[in-house]
Parts: C-alpha cells; sequence; structure tokens
C-alpha cells in the first residue's frame, strides 16, 4: 500500500517541478545551450580576464605596462603610439572601401541577373585563398621584381617599378582583396531580403532611382551596412600576416598585432597584454561610434523583408 501511494505522490512531484520550471522558462530545449555556454567561459571569458590581468602584472606597478606602451618603450623601441595611427588607418580605410564597394553590386545583383553564379564564385575565390597566399600572390605580380611591374617598364610607361609592395598601400591592397568577398556576401544577403514591391510602389508614386535608394533601400540596408563595416574593422584591425609578408612591419606598417606578437614572443607578458587590451578598447570604441552615428541617422522602422 505505502509504495502504491508513493508512485502516485512521485510522479505528481516531478510534475509539480517540470511545472515550475515552465513557468520559470527552464525548458529541456534551454539545456541544449550549456554546451556552448561552457565553451565561451573556458575559451573566452576565462582568457580573457586572465590576459586583462596579466596587463597590470608590470615590473614598474599595474599601470607600467601601459605607460610602456604609450612612452613606447617597448622592446626595440618601437613606435606603439605611432601603431595606434597605422592600425586605425589600415582598418578604417579597407572597411569603407570593401563596403563601399560592396554595396552598389549586391544591391544590382540582389534579383535575378545573368551569370549571378559565376560573378559570386569569382568574387568569392580571394577569400577561399587566405591571406597568406594572398599576399604571396601580389608579392609575384605587384613587386618590384613582379610580372606587372616588368609589364609596364617593358611598354614604357614607367622608368622604374612602382612601389606596389612593402609598403602601406600594398598592405591596404591585401586587406581589401581578402576582406572584400566578406563584406559583399554580408551585403548581398541583407539586399536580397528587401521586398522589392515596396521599390515598385515607389515608381508607381514617380519616385526616381536615386529616390528609392535614398529613402527605402538605404534605410533598410543601414542595419546591415552598420553590421558588415564593423565585422570588417574588427577583421581588419587584427591584421598579421599581410603586414608582415606585404608590407614592412619595422616601419610603415609596424601594427599592434605585430607588438603584441614582439612582446610575447619575447616573454613581456605584460606589456603583450596591455597592447591586446588597448587594441579590444579601440575596437570597442569605433564600434560604439559607428552604432551611435546609425541611430542619429536612421530612427524609423529597418522591417522590410520579403514574405
Amino acid at each position: 500500500m505505502s509504495a502504491a501511494a508513493a508512485t502516485p505522490q512521485g510522479i505528481r512531484g516531478r510534475q509539480g517541478a517540470r511545472a515550475w520550471a515552465r513557468a520559470r522558462g527552464i525548458t529541456p530545449v534551454l539545456w541544449l545551450v550549456v554546451p556552448g555556454v561552457l565553451f565561451m567561459l573556458l575559451f573566452f571569458v576565462y582568457p580573457l580576464f586572465y590576459g586583462v590581468g596579466l596587463s597590470f602584472q608590470g615590473k614598474d606597478g599595474p599601470l607600467s605596462a601601459y605607460q610602456a606602451f604609450f612612452d613606447n618603450r617597448l622592446l626595440n623601441n618601437q613606435g606603439s603610439r605611432e601603431s595606434v595611427v597605422i592600425t586605425l588607418q589600415l582598418a578604417l580605410l579597407a572597411s569603407l572601401i570593401n563596403v563601399g564597394a560592396a554595396l552598389p553590386i549586391a544591391y544590382r545583383m540582389r534579383g535575378p541577373v545573368r551569370g549571378k553564379r559565376v560573378i559570386t564564385a569569382v568574387v568569392l575565390i580571394p577569400m577561399t585563398l587566405g591571406t597568406v597566399f594572398v599576399a604571396s600572390a601580389m608579392n609575384n605580380f605587384l613587386g618590384p621584381a613582379g610580372w606587372f611591374n616588368k609589364a609596364l617598364v617593358t611598354v614604357g610607361l614607367v622608368d622604374k617599378p612602382l612601389e606596389l609592395t612593402g609598403n602601406f598601400l600594398g598592405v591596404l591592397l591585401s586587406l581589401v582583396i581578402s576582406g572584400f568577398p566578406f563584406a559583399f556576401l554580408l551585403m548581398l544577403g541583407y539586399a536580397s531580403g528587401i521586398d522589392p514591391s515596396l521599390e515598385k510602389a515607389a515608381a508607381v508614386l514617380g519616385a526616381d532611382a536615386r529616390a528609392r535608394f535614398r529613402l527605402i533601400a538605404l534605410p533598410l540596408l543601414l542595419p546591415g551596412l552598420t553590421i558588415t563595416f564593423c565585422l570588417s574593422f574588427v577583421l581588419a584591425f587584427g591584421v598579421f600576416p599581410s603586414a608582415t609578408l606585404v608590407g614592412n612591419d619595422a616601419g610603415p606598417t609596424r601594427v599592434l598585432s605585430k607588438i603584441a606578437y614582439t612582446e610575447y614572443t619575447n616573454a613581456q607578458y605584460a606589456t603583450a597584454s596591455a597592447t591586446a587590451v588597448i587594441m579590444a578598447v579601440i575596437q570597442l570604441a569605433v564600434i560604439g561610434l559607428v552604432f551611435g552615428l546609425r541611430s542619429r541617422l536612421y530612427r524609423g522602422s529597418t522591417a522590410g523583408g520579403k514574405g
């Protein structure tokens, strides 16, 4: 009798527990998030806080690593303050060029276009090759002894090879070549989601192509533009292979990631961590500024998807 009575009591207890969990939004599906949360804690949150803590363990005090960075007192007297400007210039210019070039192409290709798959495949090729392969190809093609310069000198268009690699321009070209496919894919996805009937309705009401783009397409594309620019900026800000292979990391293209790597390989862990923290702060500041500008430019609805 007691066992038979305990069984219904146990069932009612489990049902009550499930009802209590469901009332608070705890469902079995929620447990699927646990592995992802554990992964983030172990491989992102813990290293992040460990690195930030390490940056305050300088030899001369908690802020000595940051002071050494801003006083240009790192290994080999590297110009760390100048590297902030160089890295910002490279990342901002590359992001602006990639997003600015991707927007009109993606907007034009959002509908049926002849050869759309072929064009998309050709655009995506640099992204599949990798940064190192692109940099090596640039040196072979655009370098002082490359095919491009040899052709220009042979034809007589220039007297000496153009300096297209080993400098700021070479790194910028590498970032554009590698980053444009990424920006194009994102913008194509956002542009393809705009309902074409909105622009058709505007055309019926007398709006020309420029007015339709400015008043309808651009506000709907603005969230996509913002996200694409921010992701492109973060991708370009951490530039390292291009600055080493196509640039001159001893001077004009000494970027922040190179400084952090040099400090780390020489066991200067505090200054290496401080450089990484400064990189993160700069990126967050730029992203916050971009989102702030977006909210000022347009505050209306951004819903204009198909269906």
